[in-house]
């Protein structure tokens, strides 16, 4: 019988080699870590759909940021659950001076000035209608919510974030950002778009944590259907001409596809986010004892890095870097 003489196997023989070879790594420096904020002191309360998952009052959110840099885990993306009695039609609460979400990232950036602070530009969390756009007789009005977000970003700008984070997926919203920055001076604060933010049902969790699912409608005429693949290329191309600093897939599991398209045609870093949904399914088969969660996890977040995400945002953060510590 003739053998063949190449044999993989030889790579794969010991464990030293095996992580000599090794193609694809995690590191803390390419995650960003998501926290919840509201409103009050010595707030902690866990998400029941995601569990180890919590809402933080400030004070409580800069202890649990204090953990994650000493895991090396230096950047944060910041979400506001904001009191029913905050919301209005038009998101007014998100650009004002005692807004609890701006002065939270101001207290991010004195505190631990070496975190990177990243932001979300939205309406739905300060929306009494809670969708990302202003909201009239059963339509999302795309050009007259780009003066909200406008005046959100200058906001956020001014508190201190370092990159914000538009997640509305309205028509030039990027382009719009982008000019409103310059010409009130903040040239240096980054853009991170949800280039490809599809209409999923795996947000389910994260609007629990929020309360911010849609008073009346759906999100179906402005986040992308799940069926489209090219749509995404033709995104990310008028992210890019627009200026955008950073292109993101949402979610990531079941558009690794997607990820690795805006990875072969793009030069900016991709981001994937690891969403609530698929945070929530392995924690419930783990609890189930269906599958080992720390094998699980790390399958998950190999396979987001190697489709081709430079920078992944994840629930699962600070506990699989706890355990590799």
């Amino acid at each position: 019988m003739e053998i063949n003489t190449r044999r993989p196997r030889r790579n794969r023989r010991t464990e030293s080699i095996r992580a000599m070879v090794q193609e694809t790594r995690l590191h803390p420096s390419q995650f960003i870590v998501p926290f919840f904020l509201v409103e009050g002191e010595a707030i902690r309360e866990e998400i029941s759909s995601m569990p180890g998952v919590f809402r933080f009052s400030l004070d409580e959110a800069l202890k649990e940021a204090a953990i994650c840099l000493e895991l090396g885990l230096t950047a944060f993306i910041l979400f506001p659950a904001i009191p029913e009695g905050k919301k209005d039609k038009y998101a007014t609460w998100s650009y004002h001076p005692e807004c609890s979400y701006l002065k939270a990232i101001a207290a991010f950036k004195a505190q631990f000035p070496q975190c990177t602070v990243i932001t979300d530009v939205a309406m739905d969390p300060y929306s009494s209608d809670g969708h990302d756009g202003i909201y009239e007789n059963g339509q999302i009005l795309n050009d007259q919510t780009l003066s909200v977000l406008g005046k959100m970003a200058v906001a956020q700008a001014q508190a201190g974030a370092d990159i914000l984070g538009p997640s509305d997926m309205m028509d030039g919203r990027v382009g719009y950002l982008r000019k409103a920055l310059d010409e009130a001076g903040f040239t240096q604060v980054g853009i991170m778009s949800y280039t490809a933010k599809y209409a999923s049902c795996f947000y389910g969790p994260f609007r629990d944590a929020l309360d911010s699912a849609p008073k009346h409608g759906n999100k179906l005429s402005y986040q992308m259907h799940p069926a489209n693949r090219r749509e995404a290329m033709l995104e990310a191309q008028l992210d890019e001409e627009e200026a955008a600093d950073f292109l993101m897939v949402k979610p990531a599991l079941a558009y690794l596809d997607i990820i690795s398209d805006l990875k072969q045609h793009s030069v900016l870093p991709i981001v994937a986010y690891n969403v609530s949904g698929e945070y929530a399914m392995v924690k419930a088969a783990a609890a189930r004892g269906w599958l080992d969660e720390k094998r699980a996890v790390e399958e998950i977040l190999t396979s987001i890095k190697r489709a081709g995400a430079d920078i992944i945002i994840s629930y699962f953060a600070k506990d699989f870097f706890s355990h590799k510590a």
